[in-house]
């Protein structure tokens, strides 16, 4: 399973915003982008180098991808598929994105982050409609019931959950005491906030 391994900090900064892949450390005075607002790199702070209208779709195909933690090819994949589809194809493929597990499992608050979410997936801690799953990218569906574990309940990660107050998405809704949520629709564009201009994205991809 192919994943991004390097310094999550790093695409923050290259991003120019906070793209949330840390959790609690994206909140807090150590956060990357606070403490260095410039991207990585030997000409990080040219600030004159112009941007030209490729690289503004460039850039928010890249940010996308690293808002969801997919690589490339997987991106192509999904926007291929979006494409497809009835409707919008920039709206296709977020939805597409929002609706994988790892995401889902993020909007529910059983994780600070995407790749938390990921990693928590990946270790068969959640059953999705009573059965066992660890795969990330799996896409959820409309009334699809996503629940911790017995025995990942009882750690400490799960039990701090449990006297949380969670503000999910309208899409979704958790039960904390019994650690599942519910997928209740399929999320609309106006329900969700990742700030990502989809429509550059398919500009780019149209080329």
């Amino acid at each position: 399973m192919a994943r991004y391994t390097g310094p999550s900090c790093r695409q923050c900064r290259r991003e120019g915003q906070k793209l949330f892949l840390k959790g609690e450390r994206c909140y807090s005075a150590k956060c990357a982008v606070d403490r260095r607002a410039y991207a990585p790199g030997q000409h990080g702070q040219n600030r004159r180098a112009k941007v030209t209208e490729y690289g503004l779709q460039l850039r928010e195909k890249q940010k996308a991808k690293r808002f969801y933690g997919v690589l490339e090819a997987q991106f192509r994949n999904y926007f291929d598929k979006a494409a497809k589809k009835k409707g919008l194809t920039g709206e296709n493929l977020l939805i597409m994105l929002e609706t994988r597990l790892d995401n889902v499992v993020f909007r529910m608050g059983f994780a600070s982050s995407r790749k938390e979410a990921r990693q928590l997936v990946t270790h068969n801690h959640f059953l999705v409609n009573g059965k066992k799953v660890n795969i990330p990218s799996l896409e959820v569906s409309a009334g699809d019931v996503i629940k911790v574990k017995e025995k990942s309940a009882s750690s400490p990660k799960f039990k701090e959950i449990r006297d949380m107050s969670i503000s999910t998405p309208s899409w979704i809704s958790v039960d904390t005491d019994k650690l599942e949520g519910r997928v209740l629709a399929m999320p609309l564009r106006e329900e969700i906030d990742t700030p990502v201009a989809e429509h550059l994205i398919v500009e780019l991809y149209s080329k």
